[in-house]
């Protein structure tokens, strides 16, 4: 598998508090606060970003301002690699006519997810997407095609790899550059996150995986050092531990994108991005949302007086 370095040469951290991080706080953010995110993102040395999804905003209000917000940053901030989710094709004509270049296209490997999430099976859903992602690089946009409780289901408990394997190698065949296996309800542990990413390198040697963890269980940053041994070298994040999924009760935040720093800089690893500088935009999400993020970094860095 052709997993590339970062930017920088090492890793790269794709920050998705505006979509993952926020889609289920009841708490809606201006198009202002969101620019505001944007822009303390980037000088904090953020490079990739997911801004929002193409979603019925009845259905998750959080992201009724998705065009808006993705124009202002394809106009102040070019140099960012700007993308968004997509789950249908009238979130892939939105997304085209705000000049969209680089979309997540995903779908669930389980039945009971895919129905509250998509409203059908898991195997109608692939079928569909999979037409949404050759459109969608007939049109000349990268697609990561992602796979939605690759490590379990909090309803039907267990995936069968196979299913997840079936599914990366549909999603690549219709011409998705990218793969993405999410722990969509934080179910994975170290073991596992290592042999399935084995595997889905050996089914799909041609595209570059990378890997969203929840932390439900608290082992989010603990399987993101399995998938880093594993060849992974791209990884969903969101500043403060931020996230969850509005279909999965229970579901806890994603690993923090200032705890996932730290761990690359302790092991050597180069993201680009400046710790101090990223622990102010949690500080900034926390002011705005009135309460105490779950990301370590930020209190270990004021503890030390930093």
């Amino acid at each position: 598998m052709q997993q590339g370095s970062g930017p920088f040469g090492g890793i790269t951290l794709e920050e998705q508090s505006l979509r993952d991080g926020l889609q289920d706080e009841d708490r809606l953010f201006s198009l202002h606060e969101k620019v505001e995110i944007v822009r303390l993102l980037a000088e904090a040395g953020v490079r990739r970003l997911q801004i929002g999804s193409f979603v019925d905003p009845c259905r998750v209000p959080q992201m009724r301002q998705t065009e808006e917000l993705a124009e202002r940053v394809h106009g102040e901030w070019p140099h960012l690699l700007c993308s968004a989710l997509v789950l249908n094709e009238q979130g892939l004509d939105r997304a085209v006519r705000c000049g969209m270049r680089h979309l997540s296209l995903s779908v669930s490997v389980s039945d009971t997810h895919s129905r509250r999430n998509a409203g059908c099976s898991a195997g109608a859903a692939l079928g569909k997407m999979a037409v949404l992602v050759r459109k969608a690089v007939d049109l000349g946009i990268r697609v990561r095609g992602g796979v939605q409780c690759a490590f379990g289901c909090v309803d039907e408990g267990q995936v069968a790899e196979e299913a997840v394997l079936a599914t990366v190698q549909r999603l690549a065949a219709a011409g998705a550059a990218e793969v993405n296996l999410a722990d969509t309800a934080g179910l994975a542990h170290p073991l596992q996150v290592r042999h399935l990413v084995a595997r889905v390198r050996d089914a799909v040697p041609d595209a570059m995986l990378s890997l969203h963890l929840h932390d439900a269980w608290g082992l989010g940053l603990v399987n993101l050092f399995a998938g880093y041994e594993a060849g992974v070298r791209l990884f969903d994040v969101c500043v403060g531990g931020l996230g969850g999924c509005p279909f999965v009760k229970g579901a806890a935040g994603n690993v923090a994108a200032e705890d996932a720093v730290h761990l690359f800089e302790r092991l050597g690893e180069e993201t680009g991005i400046d710790l101090h500088r990223l622990v102010k935009v949690t500080q900034r999400y926390e002011e705005l949302l009135g309460r105490e993020l779950p990301g370590k970094m930020k209190r270990v860095l004021r503890s030390a007086g930093e």
